[in-house]
C-alpha cells in the first residue's frame, strides 16, 4: 500500500517526465485577432454589429408605454430592471416599414456616448467571428443601410455588412425623437 508521500512522489515524477517530452507535440502557432459582431436582420438584410456595441439582447418587453409628441419610429419606453429605456423601431428610423413583432424579434440595448436606447430589429443571428482580412469596403451598402455600413466581412458566399452603432448614436436626428 503506497502512502500519501509516495503518490505526491509518484505524480511529481509523472509530472517531470511528460514535460521532457514535448518534441513531436503539435505546437499552436498561428494566431490571428479577429473581430467578433452580432449578426441581425434589418431591412431584410443580415447585418453585424461590434460585440462591444451591443450591451445586451432582450426580448421585447411586454409593456412599452408610447410617449407622446415623438417621432413614429419611437416605440416607447420600458421599464427594464428598474431603469427607463427607449425603445426605438430601428427599421423605421431607417426608412423601412415597421418591424412584425414576433416570436425572433429583439431589442439590442447599446450605451454610446450617454446614447442609451432599445433598437428593435427582425432577429438576432448569433455570434460572428471574423478574420481581419475578410473585411472590405461596401461599395453598393444595401438599400437604407449606407449611412451605416460601409464596410462588409465576406465569409465563404455571405457578405455581412457591419452596422455602425456609434455613428447610429451620435446622428442628430435619432437623438432627436421628439416632433
Amino acid at each position: 500500500m503506497m502512502t500519501a508521500a509516495d503518490l505526491i512522489s509518484l505524480l511529481h515524477d509523472y509530472e517531470a517526465r511528460a514535460g521532457s517530452l514535448t518534441e513531436g507535440v503539435p505546437q499552436y502557432e498561428e494566431s490571428y485577432a479577429h473581430w467578433d459582431g452580432i449578426g441581425f436582420t434589418i431591412m431584410g438584410v443580415s447585418v453585424v454589429a461590434g460585440l462591444n456595441d451591443v450591451k445586451e439582447i432582450l426580448n421585447l418587453p411586454a409593456a412599452v408605454t408610447r410617449v407622446p409628441g415623438t417621432q413614429g419610429w419611437m416605440l416607447g419606453i420600458a421599464n427594464i430592471r428598474g431603469n427607463l429605456l427607449p425603445i426605438v423601431d430601428l427599421q423605421v428610423f431607417l426608412g423601412g416599414k415597421a418591424i412584425t413583432i414576433g416570436k425572433r424579434s429583439r431589442v439590442l440595448v447599446i450605451d454610446h456616448d450617454g446614447v442609451r436606447v432599445g433598437l428593435l430589429v427582425g432577429g438576432v443571428l448569433g455570434i460572428r467571428h471574423f478574420r481581419p482580412e475578410q473585411r472590405s469596403t461596401c461599395e453598393q451598402p444595401p438599400t437604407g443601410l449606407a449611412d451605416y455600413c460601409s464596410d462588409c466581412f465576406d465569409l465563404a458566399d455571405e457578405r455581412w455588412p457591419v452596422f455602425n452603432v456609434r455613428k447610429l448614436a451620435a446622428n442628430d436626428s435619432f437623438q432627436m425623437a421628439a416632433l
